[in-house]
């Protein structure tokens, strides 16, 4: 069995959508200061690093981060590398000729780059997914999509791409780390932390492999 972390790393100095605070940890104990243990305090936004995107995100009526499917998100995934393009279109995801059983696509593009090298500055111009390419994973009968940077929508216009998404109930993972992942079907597991009533909520996500 091979299991590969899809995950970004998280510290202060991991890129984060503008505006944001970004990821903090504070120390509240230290054994070298003379207390009973080590303890951090941890604040930052719940869209840092790897994510799962609730509804409530962008539907007013949104369901929250504690109902996220899990059975969506442990399942058969699908890899597709689109190493070329600087926009997801639908001629660009129907020319991947994906398996018909495929539910579950996670996207490696360029932006796994940034990763790899460790880039601590967002960049504007990642890969994203155009509306018209929602609608076709909508479409397609995609229940879950993950991509490789911060967010599905591009960054000019990025509320029309997610709401699609949201509103046919796909489960949308961001900020994968997918630049040692060769495409190919493998099992995703993806745990978004339970915040109750929150719009999103950090992950952990792995992908498995049995050889």
């Amino acid at each position: 069995m091979k299991i590969v972390d899809i995950s970004v790393g998280l510290d202060e100095n991991t890129p984060t959508w503008p505006g944001s605070p970004g990821l903090q940890l504070h120390w509240s104990k230290r054994l070298v200061a003379g207390d009973d243990c080590n303890n951090t305090r941890l604040e930052c936004d719940t869209h840092v690093g790897t994510h799962v995107d609730a509804p409530s995100h962008f539907l007013e009526n949104g369901s929250t981060a504690e109902k996220l499917p899990l059975k969506v998100l442990i399942g058969p995934a699908q890899v597709a590398y689109l190493p070329e393009v600087r926009t997801i279109t639908a001629d660009g995801l129907d020319n991947l000729a994906l398996p018909s059983t495929t539910e579950r696509l996670l996207l490696r593009t360029h932006n796994s780059e940034y990763w790899a090298q460790v880039l601590t500055e967002f960049r504007k111009d990642y890969v994203s997914i155009a509306p018209e390419a929602a609608r076709w994973l909508v479409n397609r009968g995609i229940r879950l999509v993950g991509v490789d940077y911060l967010s599905v929508g591009s960054f000019e216009e990025g509320a029309t791409t997610h709401k699609i998404l949201l509103e046919a109930g796909v489960v949308v993972i961001e900020g994968l780390n997918l630049h040692e992942v060769h495409p190919g079907e493998y099992q995703l597991i993806c745990l978004p932390l339970k915040l109750v009533g929150a719009e999103g909520a950090p992950a952990r996500a792995v992908l498995v492999r049995y050889e």
